[in-house]
């Protein structure tokens, strides 16, 4: 079992930055063998990829909308992963959610990451508004 709470959502303006944090609690489970994902989901539109890192952080994936902006990083010892945004747009606005895969599976393609149903547990969300 894998609980998920995401933090660190709020106002900001066009062009800030803001750090948003996901702390696991897990029962059975290493954290340094989940992988780890965020997506979003603005109103009226389907949820989107935003981020992935692997078990040790050492690879990370990120769609194109937010490359070059956002930054996945996790803490293995703090079983937290985080999503550092910068130079937020207005189309960032949206719910971000952490999602964790427990499948242990030691080889992926680079795209399995971008695939909402390769994760098995997810947070209730956060509120990100970027104002003008």
């Amino acid at each position: 079992q894998v609980q998920l709470v995401e933090s660190g959502g709020g106002l900001v303006q066009a062009g800030g930055s803001l750090r948003l944090t996901c702390a696991a609690t897990i029962r059975g489970q290493n954290f340094s063998r989940l992988r780890l994902g965020w997506f979003r989901q603005a109103p009226g539109k389907a949820r989107e990829f935003v981020a992935g890192i692997s078990w040790s952080g050492t690879k990370t994936y990120y769609a194109d909308s937010v490359k070059g902006r956002f930054t996945i990083s996790r803490d293995n010892l703090k079983d937290t992963v985080y999503l550092q945004m910068s130079g937020v747009k207005t189309e960032d606005t949206a719910v971000y959610t952490c999602a964790t895969d427990v499948s242990l599976r030691q080889r992926v393609n680079d795209d399995y990451y971008e695939t909402a149903a390769n994760y098995d547990y997810w947070g209730q969300g956060t509120q990100v508004t970027v104002s003008v």
